[in-house]
């Protein structure tokens, strides 16, 4: 159902309390909107993230909320820009607060000449940017129901910053349309509620102008449902998983994906189950994956050291979070990596993949696919919780760079010429060709005991040399086709950067800073953190003066990895970190450079 303007007669354009007072134009923008859970904060900034879209910027959103289904401070920052961004931006333009808390936590935020819009049904400001609307009281006496205030404060916003009214309103349709016409209408009708509010309220009609852009062909996504798509394009068809903050979307995503394809997804009732599950149906010829956090990853720890000796190929999607333990489900964190690096007892190859954007979430799971499928063991995909769940606008994924590549797997063919089939057979750079259960005249012992070539459990030393040579073998073999870094900025700069992950964005918008200032810099965005990519990150050593390692842990775990792969480079390593469960923002990593 759509209802066109005419229906409800002309809309106005937002002028008028204003006066003759010429808005400010806004390029780059952000709008901070807090509440308590359940105060629809999320759904002012995916509104707002729609019409941003639609007027071709580019936008970024990020969120704060409790680990908890309803109450307890929640608030969502909305950015939009006429450049590519994937960061939070330093000062926020308006703040959104549904009720006190919201303003006290927002105001620091706020830039020196940016406003507040409040509910003033629910409490009071005497501050002279401060905004006042009784949204929950406008919308229970004329809606009925007082939830709907977060779309009257939209209204409210979209008269403050000039939106066009007509785009406005098919935000508010393309949202809610799919939810039935008493949805619709309802929503539509908050909408002109908190507009007719802002166009009577004198100073706040097009106090600001937003600036149109020419981001074209985007969508608004987050990496979760990058990883999802890349596992399904990738010939990803089995996958088991347990609920757990911030990785749960992938599961969800697969579930209204995978079936179309004749995959599989499986709740299971633990991770240890799910871990088990994946492995078994990688056995039996599929391509898996499961995904996880923290509190999960520990208890899969086992499973994924019994699949790298077993040379089974499993993908795991590790979504970080604040830890240890339970830690903090809702806040973000990059401190995985030295479990991961050093996972479980004794020793076993592995490699650890870091996507940095939501591209990179989608391409990097295709290409754990195939490395997982080619070198016969786990790969681990590290994101975090920025990474997962903020929403990101991003062009369309390129199918044509897709490529599902089967590894060694034997057909018919050379079945036949084989005298003897060895599921664990020595071969010059490890893996070794295989063919799935079930292929008729071929039988395979498959463990996670030590083993000879036809999987029989062995202790002999000079077996045991062998293998464990023909394992760890895997990681020095697979150098070349492990994912390279990207490079940003001025490849002769004397000042460089590494970091991975989430901390693309604020470190590419500290790079831009600093060349407005007049200082090049170059970085390494790393994409395998494990093993140490020392071929490409020596070189990069070599060329700067100091490299400063951006990440989101106490203890700089990627540097101390760096540092013990390249002990010659020690002295140029400099960490900024940041571990207060919220993501970088540029000026931090600027006022840690002075005071490195």
């Amino acid at each position: 159902m759509s209802t066109s303007a005419s229906q409800t007669g002309p809309l106005p354009t937002g002028s008028g309390p204003a006066g003759t007072r010429a808005p400010k134009e806004l390029s780059d923008l952000a709008v901070m909107i807090g509440g308590q859970g359940g105060d629809g904060t999320l759904t002012v900034s995916d509104l707002l993230g729609r019409y941003f879209l639609r007027r071709g910027l580019y936008v970024y959103t990020s969120r704060n909320v409790l680990s908890r289904i309803r109450g307890g401070h929640a608030d969502a920052c909305i950015r939009a820009c006429r450049e590519v961004t994937a960061a939070v931006k330093p000062e926020v333009d308006l703040l959104v607060g549904f009720d006190n808390e919201a303003v006290e936590l927002g105001r620091k935020e706020l830039s020196s000449d940016g406003a507040i819009i409040y509910d003033s049904s629910v409490f009071q400001l005497d501050l002279p940017n401060a905004y006042g609307f009784p949204f929950a009281t406008l919308v229970g006496g004329q809606v009925g129901q007082p939830i709907y205030k977060n779309t009257a404060a939209y209204g409210a916003i979209s008269v403050m910053m000039g939106f066009d009214p007509q785009l406005t309103r098919e935000v508010i349709e393309a949202r809610f349309t799919r939810r039935g016409p008493e949805a619709l209408e309802k929503n539509l009708k908050a909408l002109e509620i908190g507009r007719k509010a802002a166009l009577e309220r004198a100073g706040v009609a097009d106090r600001w102008k937003v600036l149109a852009g020419d981001a074209k062909d985007q969508v608004l996504t987050i990496g979760n449902q990058a990883v999802a798509l890349g596992f399904v394009v990738g010939g990803g068809r089995f996958f088991a998983g347990y609920p757990i903050t911030p990785a749960t979307e992938v599961m969800e995503y697969l579930m209204r994906y995978l079936p179309a394809f004749h995959g599989v997804v499986r709740q299971a009732e633990d991770e240890l189950a799910a871990i088990n599950m994946v492995i078994g149906a990688s056995y039996a010829g599929a391509r898996v994956m499961t995904s996880t956090s923290g509190p999960g990853l520990s208890l899969m720890t086992e499973g994924i050291g019994h699949a790298s000796t077993a040379e089974l190929p499993v993908v795991i999607a590790d979504c970080q979070r604040v830890g240890p333990s339970t830690g903090e489900p809702t806040r973000h964190e990059q401190s995985d990596l030295s479990h991961l690096a050093n996972l479980g007892h004794g020793e076993y190859p592995r490699f650890i993949l870091a996507p940095g954007t939501v591209d990179d979430c989608f391409q990097l799971t295709v290409d754990a696919l195939n490395l997982a499928e080619h070198w016969r063991l786990p790969v681990i995909l590290l994101l975090d919780q920025a990474l997962c769940q903020n929403t990101v606008s991003a062009p369309p994924y390129d199918l044509s760079k897709v490529r599902v590549e089967p590894g060694l797997r034997l057909s018919a063919e050379k079945l036949n010429a084989l005298e003897q089939y060895k599921y664990y057979q020595f071969t010059p750079d490890g893996p070794s060709p295989y063919t799935p259960p079930g292929t008729p005249g071929v039988i395979a012992q498959v463990t996670g005991n030590e083993h000879d070539e036809w999987g029989h459990v062995s202790v002999n030393p000079t077996n045991r040399n062998r293998m464990m040579d023909k394992r760890m073998g895997k990681m020095v073999h697979a150098r070349d086709q492990l994912p390279g870094p990207r490079m940003y900025g001025d490849p002769k700069a004397k000042v460089g950067f590494i970091g991975f992950g989430s901390t693309w964005g604020p470190i590419r918008e500290a790079q831009e800073t600093l060349r407005q200032g007049g200082v090049g810099t170059n970085f390494f965005q790393a994409r395998t953190l494990f093993p140490v990519q020392t071929h490409t990150l020596s070189p990069f050593l070599e060329s700067v003066d100091v490299a400063y390692v951006v990440e989101h842990n106490y203890t700089g775990q990627y540097a101390r990895l760096i540092r013990e792969a390249l002990p010659q480079h020690h002295a140029k390593l400099h960490s900024i970190l940041k571990y207060d469960g919220h993501s970088f923002r540029s000026p931090e990593i600027l006022r840690a450079m002075k005071g490195a």
